[in-house]
């Protein structure tokens, strides 16, 4: 008896954490841009959604000789939506109404990892390309450019937040192995100490966000045949016109190559080829089709997931040029560095039994202190000399 009440606890615990629920969000068409218009109403869809499952309500009141001046209220919320799809939309004159459906979790604990110091500062991420495992499973012109056009979304979805300095590489392909990456040891031994590294290197990164697209199929094929009879079936939904979506994204560290976070993302949802414009994977015609809205919802979780990953990691520059005490870094005010700043500096060292090895980083025991930052760059002063301490081109300074 105990161990059935406490499997329905465990089951109960799982139905509370994640909800489906359904948010309303207007919007009004403006110069009769309809795309805009839903985008702007999805998003607003998307903000019920969220207070919805968990909002708090706060209230600020200011008072002068027992009397009150002035009360503020302010509203919040804390969630995570997963799948977000538009299951319905309304156009009256220029307002437009759409209803979102999405899975809800509490996303309280993604921000409790988040560095100190270094979460007011932009950390900056190079995207490569998203390679089909399979491209033959595409199968639609509209599909066949996906492997760039999904990191280009990723991408525009990264800027958005405003939170990283984010650069594009998507015509990249960064694994020669897709079926196994990066899933082999041998496979991430080729690959962490070459193409991570040298692509962080060349565009100043410190992390390289990459993936695979692994499954872009229908679910029966054999539903798309040209007969009157498959025509008729799928007219009526006797047949399964959904098409899948399964994508793996990962982030590498740009100095080590080292993985600092993998995951995969998937939906389904039905499948229809004239429903997704004729600007192909991700364009602005996309969203019209169950399946791109369905997509478009899991690039939007790609995003939040990759910002909560890096949101916990320190935030890293390359020393670039040591002379006598002065020092200056690959990093400056647009990753929101500011005079005064202190950095520690870790040597950046390999040993000769591991030379392909990943660098061991040992703590210098010095900082160093900003006073002249420029965009891209920054230089500071030691309180010794670079070599009484052995501070060396390729040095790290780290901001925790």
């Amino acid at each position: 008896m105990k161990a059935i009440v406490l499997l329905l606890l465990w089951v109960c615990s799982g139905v509370v954490s994640a909800a489906v629920l359904e948010g309303v969000g207007h919007a009004n068409i403006r110069e009769n841009n309809l795309d805009q218009a839903r985008t702007e109403a999805r998003q607003a869809a998307m903000r019920d959604l969220a207070l919805q499952y968990e909002a708090s309500v706060s209230t600020q009141d200011t008072l002068e000789n027992g009397e009150l001046t002035q009360s503020r209220t302010r509203l919040s919320a804390t969630a995570q939506l997963r799948n977000a799809t538009i299951v319905d939309e309304y156009r009256s004159g220029n307002l437009l109404r759409v209803v979102v459906r999405a899975e809800m979790a509490d996303a309280s604990g993604t921000e409790s990892c988040k560095a100190g110091e270094a979460s007011g500062l932009r950390k900056r991420v190079a995207v490569t390309g998203f390679p089909i495992v399979r491209p033959q499973q595409g199968g639609n012109p509209g599909l066949d450019d996906a492997g760039e056009k999904l990191p280009q979304a990723l991408i525009a979805r990264l800027q958005s937040q405003g939170r990283m300095q984010v650069l594009g590489s998507t015509s990249l392909q960064l694994f020669s192995d897709l079926p196994d990456a990066p899933t082999s040891r041998q496979n991430l031994a080729a690959n962490h100490l070459t193409n991570v590294v040298q692509l962080a290197r060349e565009l100043g990164a410190q992390f390289v966000v990459s993936g695979v697209i692994r499954d872009i199929g229908v679910a029966d094929p054999n539903a798309w045949g040209s007969s009157i009879v498959n025509r008729m079936q799928r007219g009526i939904g006797l047949v399964d016109t959904s098409r899948r979506f399964e994508a793996e994204v990962m982030v590498f560290d740009g100095f080590s190559g080292s993985p600092v976070f993998r995951q995969r993302f998937e939906t389904s949802a039905r499948w229809d080829p004239k429903g997704a414009g004729t600007g192909g994977f991700a364009s602005a015609g996309f969203e019209k089709s169950e399946w791109g809205q369905a997509v478009s919802g899991v690039i939007d979780d790609m995003a939040i997931a990759v910002n909560n990953a890096l949101s916990c990691q320190p935030f890293m520059a390359r020393v670039t040029r040591v002379e006598s005490n002065r020092v200056t870094l690959a990093s400056g005010a647009t990753a929101g560095l500011r005079p005064g700043d202190e950095l520690n500096i870790y040597r950046s060292q390999r040993y000769f039994d591991s030379l392909d090895g990943t660098p061991e980083l040992t703590d210098a025991k010095v900082s160093i202190t900003l006073d002249n930052v420029h965009p891209d760059f920054s230089t500071g002063r030691l309180p010794v000399t670079g070599g009484q301490v052995n501070i060396q081109r390729d040095d790290i300074a780290i901001i925790w």
